[in-house]
């Protein structure tokens, strides 16, 4: 697994405001280095389903099991499991993958408060910027479910249905598990459309489930689906890029 970068050297103060030319050009240089090699490692990974929700539920938590045992059921299929990396409900859904021997991704962030790379993962990457971090979680998914989380799960699900309200992806399905948890935020949704800031025609592609069964119901057919034709755009390794399929799957990064 790639060890998280030195937090001393963590570029902390790149988002606030303009420095000098060579402290930007080695940002922009540092910034396509991290697309880079997520580009390489992920590039034979799909097709993957992500799972985004709170890195603070532990084991014992409903939240926790009901995560693990729909990522059972999504990797017994075939997908590749995809997370942030981290614990709680991260954890679990990397862990259900490794329960039914389907492969687990862990895209992890590196924080001032360190957050470790579960143990449950077979390629581990870890990011120094979250915009990088959420550019390669959509590029290799090809659906979204979104357990109950924090701010960061917010921010990873609004921009995802901004992506696809604006048409910059497409035929991308989110599934929102626990209405309970959720019915806040549909509610403000549900202003937004009685207001006409949001189409209701504009959420076709969000889903609600209240249980492991309703929500895999309400993606098997997708699921099927959207695999078949990410099998046929899926690529081969290519010699000339020093891909040998032994290298494919790799724990290293």
């Amino acid at each position: 697994m790639t060890p998280p970068p030195d937090q001393q050297h963590i570029d902390l103060r790149f988002l606030e405001g303009p420095r000098n030319r060579w402290q930007e050009l080695r940002s922009v240089a540092n910034i396509a280095r991290e697309f880079i090699r997520g580009f390489r490692k992920l590039h034979f990974a799909g097709p993957c389903v992500t799972f985004f929700g709170s890195a603070r539920f532990k084991e014992d938590h409903p939240y926790y099991e009901a995560t693990r045992e729909l990522a059972r059921r999504i990797g017994r299929v075939g997908f590749t499991i995809m997370t942030g990396g981290g614990p709680g409900l991260m954890e679990a859904a990397n862990r259900g993958a490794k329960d039914v021997g389907a492969r687990s991704i862990g895209c992890n962030i590196v924080l001032p408060h360190e957050q470790a790379p579960n143990p449950y993962l077979d390629i581990s990457l870890t990011f120094e910027r979250f915009f990088v971090r959420k550019v390669l979680l959509v590029k290799y998914s090809i659906c979204f479910v979104v357990m109950p989380g924090g701010a960061g799960t917010l921010d990873e699900l609004f921009e995802t249905i901004t992506l696809i309200q604006t048409g910059k992806v497409k035929d991308f399905p989110i599934l929102l598990y626990g209405k309970d948890y959720w019915g806040p935020m549909l509610l403000q949704i549900d202003r937004m459309v009685a207001e006409g800031t949001i189409g209701r025609k504009e959420l076709e592609f969000v889903f609600v489930a209240d249980s492991v069964e309703e929500a895999t119901e309400l993606l098997q057919d997708r699921l099927v689906a959207m695999w078949q034709r990410a099998k046929q755009r899926k690529d081969t390794p290519k010699w000339w890029f020093l891909e040998g399929r032994d290298r494919i799957g790799s724990a290293a990064s």
